[in-house]
């Protein structure tokens, strides 16, 4: 049975006889076997020498557009230096009163202190979960937390 289909030609049966075929050797059957001997002995890659340079390649640059804006951003807002420790327990307490949790890139932006001078405070003020629905957060320690209900916030506006 010959199928047909999307799938290579598939012969199914059994055999009965077997038979060896042959081409005849011809003019055609010989061209094609010299095609194919040039083909096999030929090098698979050749390295040539061009006339003249090829312009339409594009060639490396040593510093992007985007470097170049990024590096300029980051010398405007200049190196990060260490504030007052109170003044960034401030700047933490103040965060915490809007959000009860913060992870450390976040806090950076607020604060625009050094990672590490950051979480030497933290380690201080804050706990750290490492499970949980707040995994990689930070979260005032529970002597430090000072939140106000509505009706308090009501009354010290009043």
């Amino acid at each position: 049975v010959l199928r047909f289909s999307h799938m290579p030609l598939l012969l199914e049966g059994m055999v009965v006889h077997r038979a060896e075929c042959r081409p005849d050797v011809n003019d055609n059957y010989m061209k094609l076997k010299k095609l194919q001997i040039k083909e096999t002995t030929k090098a698979p890659r050749l390295s040539q020498q061009l006339e003249r340079a090829v312009t339409t390649v594009f060639k490396p640059v040593a510093n992007h557009d985007f470097n170049m804006v990024y590096e300029k951003k980051k010398k405007s807002e200049g190196k990060m230096v260490r504030a007052e420790r109170q003044v960034v327990l401030d700047m933490l307490f103040s965060a915490f009163e809007k959000h009860q949790y913060y992870n450390i890139k976040e806090m950076v932006d607020i604060t625009k202190q050094p990672v590490t001078y950051l979480k030497e405070i933290l380690k201080e003020i804050g706990t750290y979960n490492n499970k949980g629905a707040h995994k990689s957060m930070w979260e005032l320690k529970p002597e430090y937390r000072h939140y106000q209900s509505a009706g308090e916030e009501e009354m010290q506006a009043t």
